[in-house]
């Protein structure tokens, strides 16, 4: 759909990949509006059974592109980074997601709302909101409370410090961690399994699976959405910005 969204569509299985190695495959305001729109498009293909999201460059996503961001800074739900995490919520089908390098800020939250996600030994999750003055995003101050307990989650999105695939294992973030040279094999076969299996009883065991927290996870990203863009606004986002943005022009 775009040199920074490469698809590939194989046996069922609807490949995304986020393809900006030599940016760590920071997301732009056009790669979000990209994916949902590959998103989109898969909920109503009768070809495509899985979506597996993945990175060029043994990376998956450094987050945002803090430059193109602040460009384009979210002003509504409407936004597209906001649209992107509710194409993910609503996929009807399922979403794996292989991971390796790392993923930082939505890199890790999109994965809450993936089905099935692999991670290689060497990958590093952060969700350093706080320290760049914001917040919690992609229904995270919900969901990983619940999936990890209110001590781990706490830990992770209050200090924001970046943690390895074993604390993500325990956190109920990933399902699986394998050997770097076999990631991408390892998700691909789960995929094509996936696809395989009757088509219908896998979209219905998922909804069953999801469904009943849709509602409360779509309002928490509202709730979220809303302080996010009033912290951007913040003195102290604008300050944390302004630093990142002076040491990446300083390397």
């Amino acid at each position: 759909m775009s040199d920074t969204l490469l698809t590939k569509r194989e046996a069922g299985v609807l490949t995304l990949t986020f393809n900006r190695p030599e940016k760590k495959n920071a997301f732009t305001h056009a790669m979000y509006e990209a994916a949902t729109a590959a998103l989109k498009q898969a909920a109503t293909d009768d070809e495509v059974r899985v979506v597996l999201l993945t990175g060029a460059g043994s990376v998956f996503t450094a987050g945002n592109d803090i430059g193109d961001f602040m460009e384009h800074p979210p002003a509504g739900e409407d936004s597209a980074v906001f649209l992107f995490l509710k194409a993910l919520v609503d996929a009807p089908k399922p979403v794996l997601a292989a991971v390796d390098g790392p993923a930082v800020g939505i890199g890790t939250t999109m994965l809450l709302h993936c089905d099935y996600v692999v991670a290689s030994e060497r990958v590093r999750f952060h969700m350093p909101f706080v320290q760049l003055g914001l917040c919690a995003e992609g229904a995270s101050s919900l969901l990983i409370p619940r999936m990890a307990g209110y001590a781990l989650a706490s830990e992770l999105l209050l200090f924001g410090e970046p943690f390895d695939a074993a604390t993500a294992l325990r956190a109920g973030i990933i399902n699986k961690v394998v050997p770097a040279e076999s990631l991408q094999e390892v998700a691909a076969e789960r995929a094509r399994t996936l696809a395989s299996r009757p088509a219908e009883a896998v979209r219905v065991t998922k909804e069953l699976i999801r469904g009943p927290r849709r509602e409360e996870t779509h309002a928490t990203l509202a709730r979220e959405g809303a302080k996010f863009i009033e912290r951007l606004g913040s003195t102290e986002a604008q300050e944390a910005f302004m630093a990142f943005m002076s040491r990446g022009s300083k390397k």
